[in-house]
């Protein structure tokens, strides 16, 4: 099943999950919807020809649903029902945070489950990157291309609100790779006035342009926009700044060749674990290769920015 945010590349990883079980044997079924559909038996049976073509198209073709629902004893035990009307002996689940807890309380319920990380916020921890966040990145890395054409012919500022409610990543390294004059990233000290001064002092210094690249969970205190409260300082300092919030264009779009990769290795090693009867783990990428780690740990560890690309950030700016 795929659940959550779709992210892409998971259609990759569904194709490797069927073609490898099917090649070792098994038959190999599809939640549609994902914890919703297996509450409400939205199950298919799949072949081979089920996934071909899939492995270069964005978003999931099992689709994808949010289900508060499979949060309660209720819910579960509704799954469980359909999982054992199928005859079912073990689940992929591909997803981010709250996938990947639905797939521990399969576990905890008895149901052997491999979790497959898949977020485009990178904000899984144990895993060095998630099925979907190579593609968002270029697709962010693509707009600041593009907006920083238009900045630099109005030597202009312009703020570029990306995805990351939690987790900094897709601003972070967007910022860096995009050649953006600052980043602002979520649980952060803002102060806006010296952001102006910033603003005034690189057009005076002779820059063209002046990108912000602003994670979305980003907030001033009181709960206020960040992205509202830096735009009126920047104005009020005698600037016409533009904002362009990307949104879920961020989510879509053909998955790139990491992400085809890495969704067909993490699909590939996800039924080599369940055959070897493991549950209760999720695939990750350490040093460029596959592991599996415990899934309850995966959940439990914040994921990290790396020191060293923080450091990074403040001298390419200039």
């Amino acid at each position: 099943m795929t659940s959550g945010g779709d992210a892409p590349g998971m259609n990759a990883c569904v194709r490797a999950v069927v073609r490898s079980g099917i090649a070792a044997g098994a038959n190999v079924l599809g939640i549609r919807r994902g914890f919703t559909g297996l509450m409400n038996n939205d199950i298919i049976e799949m072949d081979s020809r089920s996934v071909g073509g899939i492995i270069r198209q964005g978003g999931t073709m099992l689709m994808s649903a949010r289900a508060p629902e499979f949060a309660t004893d209720e819910g579960q035990q509704r799954a469980l029902e359909t999982l054992a009307a199928w005859g079912v002996e073990g689940v992929v689940v591909i997803g981010g945070d709250g996938s990947l807890h639905g797939a521990l309380a399969l576990h905890q319920q008895g149901m052997p489950v491999i979790g497959v990380p898949a977020s485009i916020d990178n904000d899984i921890g144990c895993t060095e990157m998630a099925i979907g966040v190579d593609t968002a990145l270029n697709t962010i890395l693509d707009a600041v291309d593009k907006i920083k054409d238009t900045a630099s012919a109005h030597q202009r500022a312009f703020l570029i609100e990306v995805m990351g409610r939690r987790h900094g990543y897709l601003a972070l390294m967007s910022g860096i790779v995009g050649g953006a004059e600052l980043v602002i990233l979520p649980n952060t000290k803002i102060d806006p006035p010296a952001i102006a001064r910033e603003v005034r002092s690189a057009f005076l210094r002779g820059k063209p342009h002046f990108i912000i690249i602003v994670a979305e969970g980003a907030e001033m205190e009181g709960g206020e926009s960040v992205t509202t409260m830096i735009c009126r300082t920047i104005a009020e300092g005698g600037y016409d700044p533009r904002v362009t919030v990307l949104g879920h264009v961020q989510r879509g779009g053909s998955p790139s060749a990491f992400d085809r990769l890495l969704g067909t290795r993490f699909g590939g090693a996800a039924v080599e674990r369940l055959l070897a009867g493991e549950s209760g783990k999720m695939t990750a990428l350490q040093a460029d290769r596959i592991v599996t780690v415990d899934l309850e740990t995966a959940l439990q560890t914040p994921p990290q920015l790396e020191e060293d690309i923080l450091r990074l950030a403040g001298p390419l700016a200039m």
